[in-house]
């Protein structure tokens, strides 16, 4: 998810925004004022040893390490409270159904940022080229659904195959999830059953001079021939879809905020 679903932010100092929304209210969070989580400095410690660059992917020691650190994230370490009306469940924004985000960190490394949806709020499904994802939801209840491609299943096609890897809800607390460049559900979806929060540490981050620029897509039910050509692969209990590719819908305009929890101190290495 990520940023590259809205306008790049090319700074890497704490707090920049590319766009600020001037409607506060019913905002998801406060400025806090307060020493940085421990929590949050060992993400941010972890994600400088975790991801090394464009075109490489995190190994397995790394990836167990950053997991366990944000499962144990709460959302107080980064400025939220689930008392604020924005995460109220029932609170639909009428005037404002966009999803907000705001960047806590980013370098040309990785980056991390949060997503607050509203109820009913979607993040529509789109891809992360040549990317590790790492999202942790940490308010409220959403539906995911994400895809990765069939090897070699008509590449060229309008339509191309992919094979589901989630179909299901998560219900703050839960477990990190994890996708990569080419597994792990590398296409996916957010559908907010209520105001949430989640927080995505992206490795490398969205770059459109770098060829990682996001792409949209609409999934459809397989085909007759397809099916014939699914048999061949399919084991017990999968399920795949054809994905064709889209122009960014309108119901993923995102507005920016400024970040206002607590910094990350990029000194303490």
């Amino acid at each position: 998810m990520e940023i590259g679903l809205v306008d790049k932010v090319r700074e890497r100092r704490v707090g920049y925004v590319k766009r600020i929304n001037a409607k506060s209210r019913n905002k998801p969070y406060c400025r806090v004022k307060r020493h940085v989580p421990k929590s949050l400095q060992q993400l941010f410690h972890s994600c400088k040893q975790t991801f090394k660059g464009p075109e490489t992917v995190p190994v397995t020691q790394d990836v167990h390490k950053l997991c366990h650190i944000l499962d144990n994230m709460k959302p107080e370490d980064v400025g939220l409270s689930r008392d604020l009306q924005f995460f109220k469940p029932g609170n639909i924004i009428k005037e404002n159904q966009r999803v907000t985000y705001t960047t806590v960190y980013q370098c040309h490394n990785f980056s991390v940022c949060m997503f607050f949806l509203p109820e009913r709020g979607v993040i529509p499904l789109h891809n992360h080229p040549g990317m590790t994802v790492f999202s942790k939801l940490l308010l409220g209840q959403m539906h995911i659904k994400s895809y990765d491609w069939v090897p070699d299943a008509s590449p060229n096609s309008k339509l191309r195959m992919a094979k589901l890897k989630a179909n299901k809800v998560l219900t703050s607390p839960c477990h990190t999830s994890v996708l990569y460049p080419t597994t792990g559900g590398n296409i996916h979806e957010f559908t907010a059953i209520t105001p949430c929060a989640v927080l995505d540490v992206i490795g490398p981050p969205y770059s459109k001079q770098d060829d990682r620029d996001c792409s949209y897509y609409r999934d459809f039910p397989c085909d007759d021939a397809h099916q014939k050509e699914i048999g061949k692969v399919k084991d017990e209990n999968d399920s795949y879809a054809l994905l064709e590719e889209i122009q960014m819908p309108q119901n993923c305009q995102m507005d920016g905020i400024q970040y206002l929890g607590p910094p990350i101190d990029e000194t303490v290495y």
